[in-house]
């Protein structure tokens, strides 16, 4: 593959979600996409969407995704290995299993690839291989897919760039984001090993504390050097807060149910055309009855595991959404910093129209992350990450690089120079505090490097922050609401 993506380039992006025209119609999204300034775009396309039979190949829902696209657009396909003739475990859905005949599928991922002309630049073999919920086959398998999904794609597209199946927190030997341990750091080192001529991108998913980004690439790049690889490295997932951050939420939640199941397979029972199985919202799971009576107690339960929950007191909702709008921001920044030149956060919007039962564990644990929400049947309704996001795009647009500036006697500010090719100075800048207490702590005063005579700041909720430039410094207070600094 001739690796032609620019890497020298920054594009923040969004994921559509993981079940793009699979329980309903192929919704228009780009739209929504594109108000947020993001730049980068990334669905699941399934065998058995494509190739629903044998040599019968049904292109609805790969063209309604390629007519949304404008020149501009990037775009990053994961293709999922779930059929129900053609792989190992017959499903039309998760989890993916390996191909009976590998023929077979180098001539369905040839197809595919061919059929969208060039439009789509990132094709990624599955997804977080490592995870039973997403990869229902052995490493091995894994590994031969990846050759024969490298081969085809190459074959139908040299200029395509292939992305290994996405990292979790775990993989990175960091401490991550839920239960996971030891295994899922040796099972992508054997990927890396073994697999390393049939990938052209590794994807980290940068999900937990926000704080161990830098070390956790570091470590990433170390891996690869260490079996002789030099890959882009891209995060292809982000998002937060989840859960697991707050330990009062998880020592509770287990109490309440035991450790969440995460990794099971899901149920694929006999479906109605809307993907609803008899007595469930469409797209749904049946209701888990541990979680209905998690839900019967959650005026027990404490803040930190209501705010996560559907229909908790307003002040809480608020409350997680103000954090989830500053990890937008402090990932990103924190991401491009060391290198990281593609972003895409999880995800845009609720994947059915309608209202879905929250009682099942994955909504619980994930439904927050979402960006936007239908108003009628378009994603039009911006949560307040959405507004960071295309705040924080606007910012960045034309950036080069961003590296962090020391503080002097202050390791907890975070401070950050973002050079921006044909633009003015932009610091970006914040104060490392708890999550949920922090906001109830005063500013500090810092006093940054700057150039020029004026400076406006504006914090990621869009309001004002006093900047007062004396000679070569900007004076202002900050918290742990990263503000944007320019001229």
């Amino acid at each position: 593959m001739s690796g032609s993506v620019d890497f020298r380039e920054v594009r923040l992006g969004v994921v559509r979600g993981i079940t793009y025209a699979m329980w309903g119609g192929a919704g228009v999204f780009m739209p929504a996409v594109r108000n947020l300034g993001a730049r980068t775009v990334r669905i699941y396309v399934y065998w058995s969407q494509v190739e629903p039979d044998p040599g019968r190949f049904t292109w609805d829902t790969v063209d309604a995704f390629l007519a949304q696209l404008e020149p501009d657009d990037e775009a990053w396909v994961t293709v999922s290995s779930a059929s129900t003739w053609a792989t190992e475990r017959a499903t039309p859905f998760l989890p993916p299993s390996p191909a009976k005949d590998r023929s077979t599928y180098a001539e369905f991922v040839f197809e595919l690839v061919r059929h969208c002309g060039g439009r789509v630049r990132f094709w990624q073999c599955d997804n977080e291989p490592s995870v039973a919920f997403l990869w229902a086959g052995t490493i091995e398998a894994y590994l031969s897919q990846l050759h024969v999904f490298h081969e085809s794609v190459g074959r139908a597209d040299p200029d395509a760039l292939v992305v290994l199946g996405g990292a979790t927190p775990n993989a990175s030997g960091v401490s991550g984001p839920g239960p996971g341990g030891p295994s899922e750091v040796q099972y992508f080192d054997r990927l890396l090993q073994e697999g390393g001529a049939d990938f052209d991108v590794l994807d980290i998913h940068l999900y937990g504390d926000p704080y161990v980004i830098p070390e956790t690439i570091a470590r990433w790049r170390g891996r690869l050097a260490a079996f002789g690889l030099d890959k882009p490295i891209v995060a292809g997932e982000y998002g937060g807060p989840l859960l697991f951050q707050f330990p009062e939420a998880s020592r509770a939640l287990f109490s309440a149910m035991g450790p969440p199941r995460i990794g099971d397979p899901v149920e694929t029972a006999e479906r109605n055309e809307d993907g609803s199985a008899e007595g469930e919202a469409p797209g749904g799971n049946p209701d888990e009855p541990a979680v209905v009576a998690l839900y019967t107690r959650m005026a027990e339960m404490p803040p930190q595991l209501q705010m996560f929950m559907a229909g908790c007191p307003a002040d809480l909702d608020a409350k997680r959404h103000r954090i989830a709008a500053r990890e937008l921001v402090m990932r990103n920044v924190l991401a491009v910093a060391c290198g990281v030149r593609r972003t895409l956060a999880w995800n845009l919007a609720p994947e059915v129209y309608g209202k879905l039962s929250p009682y099942h564990i994955h909504n619980l644990l994930f439904d927050t992350l979402k960006l936007m929400d239908y108003q009628g049947e378009i994603i039009n309704r911006r949560y307040p990450a959405a507004d960071a996001l295309a705040r924080l795009t606007t910012v960045l647009s034309g950036v080069d690089e961003i590296s962090r500036m020391d503080v002097l006697d202050r390791p907890d500010v975070f401070a950050f120079e973002v050079r921006r090719a044909g633009r003015g100075p932009c610091v970006i800048a914040w104060v490392r505090r708890d999550e949920w207490t922090g906001e109830d702590e005063p500013p500090v005063p810092v006093a940054l490097p700057w150039t020029g005579d004026a400076a406006l700041a504006i914090d990621t909720f869009g309001s004002p922050v006093a900047a007062e430039v004396c000679r070569t410094e900007v004076r202002l207070g900050l918290t742990l609401t990263p503000v944007f600094i320019e001229r």
